[in-house]
């Protein structure tokens, strides 16, 4: 049987530990954080990294539950919306790259 519930540790930038938790409640999946962007309802970079599928900050001894995550995840309306900012993070890393480009081409015609 999967768990409707996993709960993570995780140590923050400045070293304070908050914990995460996913629960699934029938086709609904619930992130919280007890960061302060977590606890305001705001984008919590500590959710964000977890289904991301990286353990780097994971203090509790589960990182294989970091895997199940995925599973946890699959077919909600979590997933659609983290799906939407991958690919909007995507876009907009391509479009960093082309103006960035397009500066140096024009540096390059008012150099001449």
């Amino acid at each position: 049987m999967k768990p409707n519930r996993l709960e993570f540790v995780i140590e923050g930038s400045r070293g304070d530990q908050y914990l995460v938790a996913f629960e699934k409640q029938g086709e609904t999946l619930h992130a919280f954080c007890t960061c302060q962007a977590g606890e305001n309802g705001m984008y919590c970079k500590h959710r964000f990294g977890l289904m991301e599928g990286s353990t780097a900050r994971l203090i509790s001894d589960n990182a294989g539950d970091v895997a199940e995550l995925q599973a946890l995840m699959a077919g909600t309306e979590l997933e659609a919306a983290y799906n939407r900012v991958k690919e909007a993070t995507r876009a907009h890393e391509a479009t960093k790259k082309s103006l960035s480009q397009a500066k140096k081409e024009l540096a390059k015609a008012m150099y001449r």
